[in-house]
């Protein structure tokens, strides 16, 4: 009898164990995918900041407040009004309070405050439109590339919205005008690691102790190009945000060729010949920036172009090898089968038309971009976000609609971004464009080139 027992105990927890068998492989693919699945994540929404129109800057303005700070020669004020003439820019960009003055003498009290209405300004109205609690930030990055201050913009942010005492942040500085979508590429990580978390981006720039008043004309382009601007991003890794955001993050692509010494110095901070610290582009600008985003582009295509594009390509690659005689067009792939919208950063005139060329992108493609340097200027790493509200004034991004942003800046570096709507974006009167977007696009007269040739060095 006991023997009898003992074998059905046996049979008994055979069958157990092969009943439980199905329910802790499902276990153990629910905690899996629970725990260490990739997260998805989520543009919670947006905010760029429009400054007072006390602060609009036409190009005539531009040029009679340099005449009268007394800091230029008629040479360099030549230079400088054919440079406003043909970048690209209008009439109504934005500058630092501190411009307007009779003296432009700029102090670290002028600058603070310049980012402090920017920072503040955008991140109030953010918060504003989201409904988020300051306390259920949990990473905060901050990028302000030639600013850089002691405490550091991240705490200042923590010290006005108190912020708790185990917040994660970082504050990017002297990574150029692609920073944005470096920190955009962080938070991305981050939120991996660390469960049900918001995450605020700040991509801004100060340009009040930045400007240059020597005679370098290479020194002189930022003078002309950079304006007033910032940007505040709320990033989730929350489910329950899914339903209220405007975007899912799908692909990151960061290319870094700071390694070549073309790269490295195509723009760099130093001083003159008479000490003045200034910012110089040089001739290299161009082929260094093709040759980042070129690399950036390939990786990017295998991610994101349809089977038929990446087979031309291919064909043509291997034909172009095997008979280099028949001198056969390198084959340009069509990105737009594969985005919807394209949003590169302003940079320049030259920049924007160099890429265009490479890309094949038609003058569509690139009208939020044009648009943007027209209305706003260079706002360095914070452009891309006013081109993406660009086209939500427009009524154009519409639910599942695939947004690539692309940004390139010192280093070399170029990064590139794709989002997909979650939903169709409606009117929203606090993005900037709202009140005035009916009258664009302008008609933009074809300029001659910016009087500074970017000519490769030997």
């Amino acid at each position: 009898m006991f023997i009898i027992n003992l074998l059905d105990l046996k049979i008994l927890n055979s069958n157990l164990i092969i009943c439980l068998l199905p329910l802790c492989v499902l276990i153990v693919i629910i905690l899996k995918k629970t725990y260490y699945s990739p997260k998805k994540i989520y543009v919670v929404d947006f905010v760029c900041y429009k400054p007072p129109t006390s602060q609009k800057a036409s190009k005539e303005l531009v040029m009679k407040q340099a005449i009268q700070s007394g800091y230029f020669s008629e040479e360099i004020l030549d230079f400088m009004k054919k440079t406003l003439e043909r970048s690209g820019l209008g009439d109504s960009t934005y500058l630092a309070e501190i411009f307007f003055g009779r003296k432009y003498h700029p102090s670290m009290k002028d600058a603070r405050r310049e980012v402090e209405m920017v920072v503040f300004g955008a991140i109030d109205m953010l918060l504003a439109k989201t409904g988020a609690r300051c306390e259920d930030i949990g990473i905060l990055i901050v990028n302000c590339c030639i600013y850089n201050t002691m405490p550091s913009l991240c705490s200042m942010i923590v010290h006005r919205y108190k912020l708790r005492e185990n917040v994660i942040t970082y504050n990017l500085v002297g990574m150029g005008c692609s920073a944005g979508l470096l920190a955009i590429g962080l938070a991305k990580q981050l939120l991996q690691v660390h469960r049900n978390s918001y995450a605020l981006i700040v991509s801004t720039e100060s340009i009040t102790q930045n400007l240059y008043f020597g005679k370098d004309r290479s020194k002189l382009l930022i003078n002309c190009l950079f304006r007033v601007g910032g940007a505040a991003i709320l990033l989730s890794n929350r489910a329950s945000d899914q339903a209220s955001s405007k975007y899912q993050f799908l692909h990151a692509v960061h290319t870094n060729t700071s390694s070549s010494d073309r790269s490295y110095n195509c723009i760099f901070q130093e001083e003159d010949t008479t000490g003045k610290v200034g910012i110089a582009i040089n001739k290299d600008l161009l082929t260094a920036a093709i040759a980042t985003i070129r690399p950036n582009l390939t990786t990017l295509a295998y991610l994101i172009l349809p089977i038929q594009e990446k087979l031309h390509y291919i064909i043509n690659h291997i034909a172009r090898k095997l008979i280099p005689a028949l001198n056969i067009h390198p084959y340009i792939p069509n990105y737009s089968k594969a985005v919807e919208h394209f949003t590169p950063h302003v940079g320049g005139k030259p920049v924007l038309d160099q890429l265009q060329k490479t890309l094949g992108f038609s003058d569509c493609h690139m009208e939020a971009s044009r648009m943007t340097l027209y209305r706003y200027g260079n706002t360095s790493s914070s452009s891309i976000w006013y081109e993406l509200a660009y086209l939500e004034a427009k009524g154009r991004v519409k639910k599942g609609d695939r947004v690539w942003q692309i940004a390139f800046g010192s280093g070399f570096k170029c990064n590139s971004i794709i989002w997909r709507a979650m939903k169709t974006v409606d009117y929203d009167e606090s993005n900037p464009w709202s009140d005035e977007i009916a009258g664009f696009p302008v008609n933009l007269v074809d300029c001659k080139p910016v009087p500074f040739f970017f000519e490769p060095s030997k």
